[in-house]
């Protein structure tokens, strides 16, 4: 089955960006939508963005609107999210997903594979 590997999160002061990456392996990537979630502790997990299977449609849950950015690079079956004016609430560990299907979905029973997490964490 897929495989989800997250890389580039890290510590970052308030204000600045990074750019996680997921690359994933297993099955055609292309033929499905992509998403990114996270979870602070105690909290749950949170809907950050999804992206259909072309990249044609993206969506962003409502705290990250403006400021996160979500691509893919099909040919290289990665997908990337730009977080840029970070805020110390944006501090998780953030997950890629892949979709069950190549439109892209805004709940965790849209998505069927998840990826092991990187740790964001921004200080103020």
């Amino acid at each position: 089955q897929v495989q989800l590997v997250e890389s580039g999160g890290g510590l970052v002061q308030a204000g600045g960006s990074l750019r996680l990456s997921c690359a994933a392996s297993g099955r055609s990537f292309s033929n499905y939508a992509m998403g990114w979630f996270r979870q602070a502790p105690g909290k749950e997990r949170e809907f950050v963005a999804a992206i259909n299977w072309s990249g044609g449609s993206t969506y962003y849950g409502d705290s990250v609107k403006g400021r996160f950015t979500i691509s893919r690079e099909n040919a290289k079956n990665t997908v990337y999210l730009q977080m840029n004016s970070l805020k110390p609430e944006d501090t998780a560990v953030y997950y890629c997903a892949q979709g069950i299907r190549s439109r892209a979905g805004r709940t965790q029973e849209d998505f069927a594979s998840w990826g092991q997490g990187t740790q964001v964490s921004v200080s103020s």
